[in-house]
């Protein structure tokens, strides 16, 4: 177990902002940073961080809370696992208590296959670099392909041995269980034997974007007609090859900051990119590009550049890539180098300013990429250019924005020498397809469902006092410990007519013990138990705190109860999600009115309180006959008091 002085420590430590800056391309937004859900599929920023209150939330899932609740979120780490990524982040070391037996026995199932995944990690680059057969094999053929000591070392290649059962037998006589082992494909097992999937082929260790080794590609050495050139983990609990991209972890940072991600098909594509010094670059890992791995780039930049091999087959890859591409609303450039090169050869035999002018020089849009080259396979047949232009258009179709559409179009137009209104008159007719297939499958589907739809609900009413409830925690935490001059109307009597009137009286009190004595004059109790429960831990911490701290006490309550919290004070974020004060829309600051606000959301519970009440004595006069006239007297004295309430609300509002 992780003693709780360096879960203390990481707290204190870890910047909510750097944290999530590593997965998430964060803009500056006032005193916020704001960027694209991790967790959805967006286009308009819905994503916030408050460096100041050291929280994150996420308008579009619901999801917030700190930096570790992000990495279990996002990375799926447990609290262990998150607790040990910040400490290793900020180089804080690790304290540890001793495990019981049962904590042991009960290790989560992902973290023994990371265990794993990092000891064969570990292995095959010792295999690399200190067994002949590793150095002989493994390490010239990385030299032939051009790579440096630090390039091998950084990306942390190694080499399997050409040996049925070297790596199981080595990671089972250090311990490992072979369940684990097989639960990352490292192993294959059968009935009466085990032996290495990986056997005699150099290894190349997947990252996730936070580092942790997912699982390997492997490519053999030897010519045999019966084993796959390149060989990938299969898919586990930890690894999904849909949703990695290889060389992501090391390519994010520039990914960010060129605002551009070059991708590639290979593994050494990458690496050689890496090593000449473009490191913004990644690679599907020969599998067929998905919307997952794209929307991976789309949290860093929004501009995609494919390189691809200058043969014709690479090319049709390629364009089958694109339009995937443009339906995530990103922006796609292509480049293909000359015959017989691919961006491993090309990388290796150019320099650096060689490499990038040629980048710059050569790198199209997506549009006139793909029309020079279906122009080419056209070979000036009329009917296959009409079905080239057809072509370009169903890609145009698939951008979300108009305007880039309309762009597109007109492009179009002139690379292909066709008039702009077929062109429009051609995409509304696709456009007009999609959506009527899309109106009756939605149909269909409403059909279906009406067979065992239950008789409509009526719309659900606003629970005014879970909402009046959420505004007082909301005040308590932001500014509970604040010192106010609070002006209330106190019934005296008249010193001349004898008459009760109302008179002002002013009295300088902290926040969080105004509204503690105004709810304890009126016995009122929280409906909601997780606002209960917040109401009495926040107002303990202000009794027992000088100064009262949200970041420290997120950090010392349970995860569900800091979610709430969370969402409670990421609410007025939403206002500078749509940047309104540039558009001359400026929320009026709850500051600017703390006394008021306080006044104003203490009478209007007790207003909303005593309708309830006054409500519950009328229902009970026809129950209850006998105590009809000692009712009807506590409606009178309720309505009064109601009336006095509104009335101080009223002066409260208008003033």
């Amino acid at each position: 177990m992780i003693s709780q002085n360096t879960i203390t420590q990481v707290f204190e430590t870890a910047r909510v902002e750097e944290v999530i800056g590593d997965f998430v391309q964060l803009k500056k937004s006032g005193s916020n940073f704001k960027g694209l859900s991790p967790f959805s599929d967006e286009r308009s920023p819905s994503f916030m961080v408050s460096p100041v209150k050291q929280i994150w939330k996420d308008f579009s899932s619901g999801k917030g809370g700190n930096a570790v609740t992000f990495l279990m979120e996002h990375e799926h780490f447990t609290y262990p696992e998150a607790i040990k990524y910040l400490a290793k982040k900020y180089n804080i070391e690790i304290e540890e208590t001793e495990r019981t037996d049962e904590e042991k026995e009960q290790a989560d199932t992902r973290e023994s296959l990371y265990l794993v995944s990092e000891y064969a990690n570990t292995y095959f680059q010792n295999i690399l670099h200190k067994t002949d057969q590793g150095k002989s094999i493994g390490l010239s053929y990385f030299k032939e392909r051009g790579f440096t000591e630090d390039t091998i070392e950084k990306f942390q290649l190694g080499y399997a041995l050409d040996e049925w059962q070297a790596f199981t037998d080595e990671a089972l006589k250090k311990g490992y269980n072979i369940n684990f082992l097989e639960g990352t494909g490292l192993t294959i097992v059968k009935p009466e034997k085990h032996f290495d999937r990986f056997k005699g082929r150099v290894m190349f260790p997947i990252h996730s974007m936070s580092g942790r080794i997912l699982g390997f590609g492997g490519r053999i050495l030897v010519n045999d007609k019966k084993a796959a050139k390149y060989l990938n983990s299969p898919e586990s609990e930890i690894y999904h090859k849909s949703k990695v991209l290889y060389g992501l972890y090391f390519a994010k940072q520039s990914i960010a900051k060129d605002d551009n991600c070059y991708l590639v098909e290979g593994y050494t594509d990458v690496i050689q990119f890496h090593q000449t010094g473009i490191k913004n670059v990644v690679s599907s890992s020969g599998t067929a590009l998905t919307s997952d791995q794209i929307r991976l780039i789309n949290r860093l930049t929004n501009n995609i550049t494919v390189l691809f091999d200058g043969d014709a087959a690479g090319m049709r890859a390629s364009v089958r890539g694109i339009d995937l591409i443009l339906e995530q609303g990103m922006n796609v450039r292509v480049c293909s180098f000359p015959d017989g090169e691919d961006p491993d050869s090309f990388a290796k035999s150019n320099t650096l300013e060689e490499l990038t002018d040629y980048l710059n020089e050569n790198a199209k849009d997506f549009i006139q990429f793909k029309a020079s080259l279906l122009v080419k396979e056209a070979n000036n047949d009329p009917i296959k250019k009409a079905e080239t232009i057809r072509d370009i258009v169903n890609s145009i179709a698939k951008i979300p924005d108009q305007i880039k559409r309309e762009v597109y179009v007109q492009e179009c137009a002139r690379i292909m020498d066709i008039s702009e209104s077929v062109l429009f008159s051609t995409l509304a007719q696709i456009n007009k397809k999609e959506s009527q297939d899309a109106n009756k499958k939605y149909k269909q589907e409403q059909k279906a469902f009406q067979v065992v739809k239950p008789e409509q609900k009526p719309s659900k009413k606003v629970d005014i006092q879970y909402e009046l409830e959420r505004k007082i925690i909301e005040i308590l935490l932001l500014y509970g410990e604040k010192t106010e001059r609070f002006e209330d109307l106190v019934l005296k009597e008249d010193e001349v007519s004898g008459d009760l009137i109302l008179e002002p009286v002013v009295q300088e009190t902290r926040v969080f013990e105004k509204i503690y004595l105004d709810l304890q004059e009126d016995e009122m109790q929280f409906t909601d138990e997780r606002f209960k429960t917040l109401y009495y831990s926040i107002i303990d911490k202000l009794n027992q705190d000088q100064e009262f701290s949200t970041r420290h006490f997120i950090n010392q309550i349970d995860q569900d109860m800091a979610a709430t919290v969370t969402s409670i004070l990421m609410e007025e974020e939403k206002y500078s999600i749509d940047d309104w004060e540039r558009n001359q829309i400026v929320p009026k600051k709850k500051t600017e009115k703390l006394e008021q606000l306080v006044h104003q959301t203490i009478l209007s519970l007790r207003c909303f309180l005593i309708e309830h009440k006054v409500e519950n004595l009328k229902n009970n006069i026809l129950l209850e006959n006998a105590n009809a006239k000692s009712i009807l007297e506590d409606v009178r004295d309720y309505s009064d008091l109601k009336k006095l309430l509104s009335y101080k609300l009223g002066k409260v509002i208008s003033g």
